[in-house]
């Protein structure tokens, strides 16, 4: 079956759903900032029980992943990110669902050809890419400190 571009193009239209924008990007929004107002929160209650801004604010990100963690396990997380979408994945708290998700789905597996094997395979690209490009930045800064 040979079509072109442009019919291709009209298919997906005609196959895709309508997004509800004028739905989803509140819902992204809120939920995305209640998250990232329950972190301000956590980091200024740890600040008020003495710690250094460091030391809240390592705290916190500890607490946040933790959280995403335990949530995820529970399957609320999830449930979460049905009505939240993009406001659930820009957060740290995106990033370590991303991780626990398949570790989760692949325990079944064993411990080492399952969870261990499958627990960043969602991650591990932006893993690899962050490590990649602090790399070449790093090689790129000492060069023009160079001059």
């Amino acid at each position: 079956m040979n079509i072109s571009n442009q019919e291709y193009g009209e298919l997906t239209k005609k196959r895709s759903p309508n997004s509800k924008m004028y739905k989803t990007l509140p819902k992204a929004f809120l939920i995305g900032g209640t998250i990232c107002t329950l972190g301000e929160g956590l980091l200024n209650l740890y600040a008020y029980l003495g710690l250094k801004e460091e030391h809240a604010a390592a705290l916190t990100s500890m607490s946040l992943i933790f959280l995403s963690a335990l949530l995820t396990g529970f399957e609320i997380y999830d449930r979460i990110a049905q009505h939240g979408g993009a406001g659930t994945l820009v957060p740290i708290t995106g990033f370590a669902n991303a991780v626990v998700s398949p570790a989760i789905d692949f325990k079944s597996e064993g411990y080492i050809l399952g969870l261990g094997a499958k627990m960043f395979v969602i991650a591990g690209p932006v893993i690899v890419y962050g490590v990649s490009a602090s790399v070449i930045y790093g090689i790129i800064y000492y060069i023009i400190g160079l001059f």
